[in-house]
Protein backbone atom coordinates (compact mmCIF):
# COMPACT_ATOMS: atom_id res chain seq x y z
CA UNK A 1 0.00 0.00 0.00
CA UNK A 2 0.91 3.61 0.23
CA UNK A 3 2.99 4.02 -2.86
CA UNK A 4 3.30 7.64 -1.83
CA UNK A 5 3.61 10.63 -4.04
CA UNK A 6 3.37 14.29 -3.21
CA UNK A 7 1.00 16.62 -4.96
CA UNK A 8 2.97 19.69 -6.06
CA UNK A 9 1.20 23.00 -6.39
CA UNK A 10 3.01 24.95 -9.10
CA UNK A 11 6.76 25.50 -8.89
CA UNK A 12 6.79 26.11 -5.13
CA UNK A 13 5.11 23.80 -2.67
CA UNK A 14 2.58 25.47 -0.43
CA UNK A 15 1.11 24.25 2.80
CA UNK A 16 -1.93 22.04 2.38
CA UNK A 17 -5.17 22.54 4.25
CA UNK A 18 -7.82 20.10 5.41
CA UNK A 19 -10.22 20.94 2.56
CA UNK A 20 -7.80 19.31 0.14
CA UNK A 21 -8.21 15.99 1.98
CA UNK A 22 -11.99 16.27 1.64
CA UNK A 23 -11.66 16.77 -2.13
CA UNK A 24 -9.66 13.58 -2.72
CA UNK A 25 -11.35 10.62 -4.45
CA UNK A 26 -12.32 7.60 -2.35
CA UNK A 27 -9.77 5.27 -3.96
CA UNK A 28 -6.79 7.02 -2.31
CA UNK A 29 -5.61 7.81 1.21
CA UNK A 30 -4.62 11.40 1.89
CA UNK A 31 -2.48 12.74 4.71
CA UNK A 32 -0.96 16.11 5.53
CA UNK A 33 2.62 15.50 6.65
CA UNK A 34 4.84 18.41 7.64
CA UNK A 35 2.29 20.66 6.02
CA UNK A 36 2.25 18.93 2.63
CA UNK A 37 -0.43 16.76 1.06
CA UNK A 38 0.65 13.15 0.55
CA UNK A 39 -1.59 10.84 -1.46
CA UNK A 40 -1.30 7.05 -1.53
CA UNK A 41 -3.30 4.32 -3.26
CA UNK A 42 -5.42 1.89 -1.27
CA UNK A 43 -3.52 -1.14 0.08
CA UNK A 44 -2.44 -4.30 -1.72
CA UNK A 45 -4.03 -7.55 -0.61
CA UNK A 46 -1.02 -8.67 1.48
CA UNK A 47 -1.09 -5.34 3.31
CA UNK A 48 -4.86 -5.50 3.85
CA UNK A 49 -4.59 -9.08 5.15
CA UNK A 50 -1.99 -8.17 7.78
CA UNK A 51 -4.01 -5.14 8.84
CA UNK A 52 -7.32 -7.01 9.10
CA UNK A 53 -5.71 -9.97 10.92
CA UNK A 54 -4.11 -7.62 13.46
CA UNK A 55 -7.39 -5.77 13.86
CA UNK A 56 -9.18 -9.06 14.52
CA UNK A 57 -6.51 -10.19 17.00
CA UNK A 58 -6.80 -6.87 18.85
CA UNK A 59 -10.57 -7.26 19.05
CA UNK A 60 -10.35 -8.81 22.51
CA UNK A 61 -8.81 -5.59 23.81
CA UNK A 62 -11.67 -3.59 22.26
CA UNK A 63 -14.39 -5.95 23.49
CA UNK A 64 -17.16 -5.10 25.91
CA UNK A 65 -18.29 -8.65 26.57
CA UNK A 66 -18.27 -10.67 29.77
CA UNK A 67 -14.62 -11.69 29.46
CA UNK A 68 -13.00 -8.33 30.07
CA UNK A 69 -9.43 -8.00 28.76
CA UNK A 70 -6.71 -6.91 31.21
CA UNK A 71 -6.92 -3.41 29.75
CA UNK A 72 -9.60 -2.03 27.47
CA UNK A 73 -8.83 -0.10 24.30
CA UNK A 74 -10.53 1.63 21.40
CA UNK A 75 -8.97 0.16 18.22
CA UNK A 76 -9.63 1.60 14.74
CA UNK A 77 -8.25 1.06 11.22
CA UNK A 78 -7.29 4.06 9.06
CA UNK A 79 -8.64 6.93 11.16
CA UNK A 80 -7.43 10.50 10.89
CA UNK A 81 -5.23 11.71 13.74
CA UNK A 82 -4.45 15.42 14.08
CA UNK A 83 -0.89 16.34 15.06
CA UNK A 84 -0.69 20.13 15.09
CA UNK A 85 -1.57 21.13 11.53
CA UNK A 86 -0.81 17.67 10.17
CA UNK A 87 -3.31 14.88 9.54
CA UNK A 88 -1.94 11.34 9.83
CA UNK A 89 -3.75 8.12 8.91
CA UNK A 90 -2.14 5.15 10.67
CA UNK A 91 -3.12 1.72 9.40
CA UNK A 92 -4.28 0.91 12.94
CA UNK A 93 -4.53 3.12 16.02
CA UNK A 94 -5.51 2.45 19.61
CA UNK A 95 -6.50 4.53 22.62
CA UNK A 96 -6.46 3.18 26.19
CA UNK A 97 -9.93 3.62 27.64
CA UNK A 98 -8.37 4.54 30.98
CA UNK A 99 -7.03 7.68 29.25
CA UNK A 100 -9.81 8.12 26.70
CA UNK A 101 -13.03 6.84 28.32
CA UNK A 102 -15.31 8.07 25.53
CA UNK A 103 -14.90 6.69 22.02
CA UNK A 104 -13.40 9.31 19.71
CA UNK A 105 -16.09 10.71 17.43
CA UNK A 106 -16.36 12.82 14.33
CA UNK A 107 -14.05 12.70 11.36
CA UNK A 108 -10.69 12.83 13.15
CA UNK A 109 -9.08 12.42 16.59
CA UNK A 110 -7.41 15.35 18.24
CA UNK A 111 -6.17 13.23 21.17
CA UNK A 112 -3.07 11.26 20.20
CA UNK A 113 -3.45 7.48 20.23
CA UNK A 114 -1.49 5.40 22.73
CA UNK A 115 -0.43 2.98 19.97
CA UNK A 116 -0.15 3.08 16.18
CA UNK A 117 0.71 0.46 13.60
CA UNK A 118 1.95 1.09 10.08
CA UNK A 119 2.00 -1.73 7.53
CA UNK A 120 5.04 -1.04 5.35
CA UNK A 121 5.33 -1.44 1.62
CA UNK A 122 8.18 -0.49 -0.75
CA UNK A 123 6.45 2.79 -1.59
CA UNK A 124 5.68 3.80 1.99
CA UNK A 125 8.69 2.70 4.02
CA UNK A 126 10.58 6.02 3.84
CA UNK A 127 7.50 8.08 4.67
CA UNK A 128 6.42 5.77 7.51
CA UNK A 129 9.89 5.61 9.09
CA UNK A 130 11.35 9.05 8.44
CA UNK A 131 8.30 11.30 8.42
CA UNK A 132 5.43 9.69 10.32
CA UNK A 133 7.33 8.07 13.21
CA UNK A 134 8.85 11.41 14.33
CA UNK A 135 5.42 13.06 14.06
CA UNK A 136 3.87 10.29 16.19
CA UNK A 137 6.59 10.83 18.82
CA UNK A 138 5.98 14.58 18.73
CA UNK A 139 2.27 13.94 19.29
CA UNK A 140 2.96 11.79 22.36
CA UNK A 141 2.06 8.35 20.95
CA UNK A 142 3.47 5.82 23.43
CA UNK A 143 3.96 2.74 21.22
CA UNK A 144 4.45 2.13 17.50
CA UNK A 145 4.59 -1.06 15.47
CA UNK A 146 5.97 -1.34 11.94
CA UNK A 147 4.88 -4.45 10.05
CA UNK A 148 6.73 -5.38 6.86
CA UNK A 149 4.59 -7.89 4.93
CA UNK A 150 7.28 -8.52 2.29
CA UNK A 151 10.01 -9.30 4.85
CA UNK A 152 7.45 -10.90 7.20
CA UNK A 153 8.57 -9.04 10.28
CA UNK A 154 7.22 -6.81 13.02
CA UNK A 155 9.22 -4.11 14.82
CA UNK A 156 7.90 -2.69 18.09
CA UNK A 157 8.92 0.65 19.59
CA UNK A 158 8.22 2.55 22.81
CA UNK A 159 8.57 6.32 22.96
CA UNK A 160 11.24 7.63 25.32
CA UNK A 161 10.97 11.42 25.41
CA UNK A 162 11.02 12.45 21.76
CA UNK A 163 12.82 9.32 20.50
CA UNK A 164 11.77 5.74 19.81
CA UNK A 165 13.31 2.82 21.69
CA UNK A 166 13.29 -0.45 19.74
CA UNK A 167 11.69 -3.12 21.93
CA UNK A 168 12.29 -5.98 19.52
CA UNK A 169 11.92 -7.45 16.07
CA UNK A 170 9.92 -10.61 15.42
CA UNK A 171 9.63 -12.45 12.12
CA UNK A 172 8.23 -15.39 10.21
CA UNK A 173 6.33 -17.73 12.50
CA UNK A 174 7.49 -16.23 15.81
CA UNK A 175 5.03 -16.25 18.69
CA UNK A 176 5.45 -13.22 20.92
CA UNK A 177 3.95 -11.01 23.60
CA UNK A 178 4.52 -7.47 22.40
CA UNK A 179 3.88 -4.25 24.33
CA UNK A 180 1.45 -2.68 24.77
CA UNK A 181 -0.61 -5.83 24.07
CA UNK A 182 1.62 -8.32 25.86
CA UNK A 183 -1.39 -9.82 27.66
CA UNK A 184 -1.97 -12.01 24.56
CA UNK A 185 0.33 -14.05 22.38
CA UNK A 186 0.58 -12.95 18.77
CA UNK A 187 1.26 -15.70 16.21
CA UNK A 188 2.96 -13.75 13.44
CA UNK A 189 2.42 -16.48 10.85
CA UNK A 190 -1.29 -15.60 10.85
CA UNK A 191 -0.53 -12.12 9.51
CA UNK A 192 1.20 -13.11 6.30
CA UNK A 193 -0.33 -13.76 2.91
CA UNK A 194 0.42 -17.16 1.34
CA UNK A 195 3.79 -17.36 -0.37
CA UNK A 196 3.70 -15.84 -3.82
CA UNK A 197 0.62 -13.70 -3.13
CA UNK A 198 0.92 -9.94 -3.33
Amino acid sequence: MKRGYTLHMGAARRLADYRELLDLPDHVVGEILNGHLEVSPRPRFAHARASSRLDRWLGDFDDEGDDEPPEQWWIFPEVEVLVGNDVLVPDLAGWRRSRCPEMPSGRHAEQAPDWVCEILSPGSVRMDRQVKLPLYAQAGVGHAWLVDVDERLLEAYRREGTAWLLLGVWSGSDVARIAPFEARELHLARLWAPKGAA
